[in-house]
């Protein structure tokens, strides 16, 4: 690593992998539970488990942004962290925040609005740690020597993010309002301004791992940006076909949901002509693998997977079902969990001067997990359809369909134990790392 500060990058690294082990496994509760076997059920009720599942992976993917964020700046700045004590003070945040609102979870302390349960004094709390976050990074830019496009997508990204969160903290006493503005800060994060995000991540990655010029790499965020907020924005009104929002949504959700794929596809065309460019000549090939990995499955999940069901024809049929679960899991995992996986990858011998990606052990994690979460995306697409077919078609019960797909999720479950072996792997890898040392500081 070039400076010393980039070592607290380790911090926001380990409490995303280790927030990640805890939301696969209460994704194989939930899985579990659909098979029948509920055993847990008087302990982590089903919708404890559930929001706790979807809150982790929002705090792991955020920790690994600000880990992310903490070491490209530095390096793209040419100057240390405005402040190393402040980020150590905004990561213990970050946790207790975390810790408090999961244990919460189960103590039945919610709002029970999916993505955004946790109760309103941790928002404010939450909204706290973002803006030391933000001033620390913003600091670190004021005072830079240099300021290049792929830090101005980044902090685009990350302090839109941040300022989209408000509108889940407004209070509505209509189910409708409530649910408009509530997609205001879940879709313009996932399908927008953390594209941005992923978009200023990747070019760092794809500069330091492929050896093509600046310029020509960061050309490309341009495209991508234009691309985000093109059919992003307008985009989000997919959400809203059956909420009792007003019919004209319809064909613009319908429209410029359709179109939401390019950011996606500019996505996965960049990593891989840049990759082809570069030679693949890095020796750190793991992380070139998760770098190009992220932009080619994101397009699947996302993009592709998003489009097959985001018109109205079919969304009237697969809204609320198990497909839209089909969508997600492919969609966050090849977006951002990749991409955090990515950063790990090159950032650890970078930060430790121990070069340990190579041998079995890393590719193996690479490929394991990759071929689990394609075999969990399968599962869920069988058991959504099933599910769509004799539920909205056939006008079947709910819980006579859910008992008739619960064989599916023995298929689920299967390809999750796949996806866990590859995690365990990757986590393995980076705890041999080690810490951060001060000899692995260069200062070139």
């Amino acid at each position: 690593m070039k400076f010393k500060s980039q070592r607290v990058a380790y911090l926001f690294f380990a409490t995303s992998l280790l927030l990640f082990t805890l939301q696969i496994v209460f994704g194989f509760i939930m899985g579990f539970a659909h098979m029948g076997f509920d055993v847990l059920h008087d302990y982590i009720p089903f919708n404890a488990a559930r929001a706790s599942h979807l809150n982790l992976l929002v705090v792991w993917l955020l920790s690994g942004f600000m880990g992310a964020t903490y070491y490209i700046v530095p390096e793209e700045s040419d100057r240390e962290i405005y402040s190393e004590k402040l980020a150590v003070v905004q990561w213990a945040a970050l946790v207790i925040v975390a810790v408090i609102a999961i244990i919460g979870f189960h103590m039945n302390w919610w709002e029970g609005r999916k993505f955004l349960e946790i109760p309103r004094p941790l928002d404010y709390l939450v909204v706290l740690d973002i803006l030391l976050f933000l001033f620390n990074v913003g600091m670190t830019v004021w005072n830079a020597k240099r300021f290049t496009t792929t830090v101005s997508v980044l902090l685009l990204g990350l302090v839109s993010a941040a300022f989209l969160y408000l509108p889940g903290m407004i209070t509505f006493e209509s189910q409708v309002l409530d649910s408009y503005f509530r997609w205001w800060v879940v879709h313009l994060w996932v399908e927008g301004v953390w594209e941005l995000i992923m978009g200023g991540i990747l070019a760092f990655l794809l500069i330091k791992l492929t050896g093509v010029d600046r310029e020509v790499i960061e050309k490309w965020l341009y495209v991508i940006v234009g691309f985000t907020f093109l059919s992003g924005i307008l985009g989000t009104g997919h959400h809203y076909y059956f909420i009792g929002a007003p019919e004209y949504w319809l064909l613009v959700g319908g429209v410029f949901g359709a179109l939401e794929p390019l950011a996606f596809l500019g996505m996965a065309l960049y990593a891989v002509t840049m990759a082809r460019r570069g030679g693949m000549r890095h020796p750190n090939r793991i992380a070139l693998f998760w770098t190009v990995g992220c932009g080619v499955m994101s397009f699947v999940g996302a993009g592709f997977l998003g489009f097959a069901h985001t018109l109205p024809q079919v969304n009237l049929w697969t809204h609320g079902t198990i497909v839209t679960a089909m969508h997600g899991h492919m969609a966050f995992w090849g977006a951002y969990a990749m991409l955090v996986l990515a950063i790990i990858s090159y950032a650890m011998p970078q930060m430790t001067g121990r070069k340990l990606f190579t041998g079995w052990l890393p590719e193996w994690a690479f490929w394991t997990s990759n071929v689990g979460m394609i075999g969990m995306t399968g599962a869920f697409a069988v058991a959504g359809i099933a599910q769509v077919y004799m539920e909205r078609k056939i006008g079947m019960d709910f819980l006579a369909v859910q008992e008739a797909i619960e064989v599916h999720f023995l298929g689920l479950v299967l390809a999750a134990a796949l996806l866990s072996l590859g995690v365990g792997m990757f986590i393995w890898n980076f705890i041999q790392y080690g810490l951060p040392n001060d000899e692995a500081v260069t200062g070139a």
